[in-house]
């Protein structure tokens, strides 16, 4: 399998293959040989369904039958490649030759790669493309950097303030409390506080604690378990008592969540009712509702286990059986990989959950958790000595 990028007599083209054909886009408009203007290039598939946009200028590609996963584990090249013997006769329309010109703000799955010296693997023949310490990135939101004896100073628009001009002016002199964070406001020129875990008051500066979870739809906890390196990885079991007026939201997310690679187990709300999903390794996220249960707006609290047995799946609601399926009974993958990584009601502030999830969950949780178990271990989860933001005291 490969995806690659590359230009071709003045045009952009698109090239995948996922297992059984290769897909070709083009631009219609070229691009110029000036080496004075910045091209702004997004491409990429969804399933088999390719797509190709310069400067705003789309083209995509109809999905027909056929393979939908990029099965690939190599590295990232970007401009050349270590060996030519490395690209594939299909990926390119010519003999391939290594890119002349300059590359910049590179998005892989919305997470950003830092075309830095240190931060690659390896490289050759890069260099400096602005030739000043004045680089795209150095002024923040859309600050004008100026290059002086003594390095760069920023100009900044009028809503920001700081050295690279990082700091909004409704949040310059702000009264958040320990390790909050200030969210301006600029309609109202003010801004609001989002506390850390353990932490509540609209300047983050009660100190609190709680054993039941309450979660308002934008918060997280991020849970590291101590004794992933010693779980039988092929028989987990997760257990936790929720409660929401919500038809939509994630409970859990029991994985890393950082890229398709990951193994996870995942628990929540898809139109009233509960959905678990669980990915083994193969990029196939088998999705398991029972329609016939509503788990909302009834405010009760409601016990959830589910228990993974190689590729057979459990799950209980209210200490009721309600599904029981074998996701792979050909024994591929069997083992729950989850980095021994569990996020609670939502990911990090930024992240919003239907881009992570990939549309499998639509937003973060509204509602309180508590009692969570993992594995067969005989005490609970202590949420509050996870890290997260926006939790509070449920009780």
């Amino acid at each position: 399998d490969f995806l690659c990028i590359s230009l071709v007599n003045g045009y952009i083209q698109l090239r995948y293959n996922l297992g059984d054909k290769t897909v070709i886009l083009q631009t219609f408009q070229k691009v110029h040989a000036n080496g004075n203007t910045w091209y702004s290039l997004k491409a990429g598939r969804v399933g088999n369904e390719g797509y190709l946009d310069l400067d705003g200028i789309n083209i995509t590609q109809i999905a027909s039958p056929g393979m939908n996963a990029l099965d690939t584990h190599s590295d990232f090249f970007i401009g050349g490649v270590s060996s030519l013997n490395l690209v594939n006769p299909m990926a390119v329309e010519n003999e391939p030759t290594g890119f002349t010109g300059c590359i910049r703000e590179i998005l892989i799955n919305n997470r950003e790669l830092k075309l830095t010296v240190t931060d690659p693997k390896g490289g050759a023949n890069v260099g400096d493309c602005d030739g000043t310490v004045c680089g795209y990135t150095v002024c923040k939101n859309n600050g004008t950097c100026q290059v002086k004896t003594s390095g760069f100073s920023c100009s900044c628009p009028q809503e920001w303030t700081g050295s690279t001009c990082e700091q909004s002016i409704h949040c310059s002199q702000n009264r958040c409390g320990s390790q909050a964070l200030c969210i301006p406001q600029p309609t109202s020129f003010s801004y609001i506080c989002v506390c850390a875990l353990g932490w509540s008051g609209k300047y983050c500066d009660s100190k609190i604690k709680f054993f039941i979870a309450k979660f308002v739809g934008n918060s997280y906890i991020k849970y590291t378990d101590p004794y992933y390196g010693k779980r039988n990885l092929q028989h987990s079991r997760i257990s936790l008592n929720f409660t929401t007026n919500q038809t939509e939201g994630l409970i859990l997310w029991m994985g890393k969540g950082e890229d398709e690679d990951n193994d996870f187990l995942a628990i929540g709300l898809a139109n009233r009712t509960l959905k678990v999903v669980i990915n083994l390794g193969e990029r196939i996220s088998v999705p398991l509702i029972h329609s016939k249960y509503s788990t909302c707006c009834d405010e009760r609290w409601h016990f959830v286990t589910v228990v993974q047995n190689q590729t057979c799946i459990k799950v209980y609601l209210d200490e009721e059986l309600i599904c029981f399926e074998d996701i792979d009974p050909h024994r591929k993958y069997t083992a729950l990989n989850y980095g021994g990584i569990c996020y609670f009601g939502g990911f990090e502030i930024g992240r919003k959950v239907n881009i992570v999830t990939t549309g499998l969950f639509q937003k973060g949780f509204t509602g309180k958790i508590k009692d969570v178990v993992l594995f067969q271990d005989s005490k609970k989860i202590q949420l509050m000595k996870a890290e997260g933001y926006n939790v509070y005291n449920g009780n």
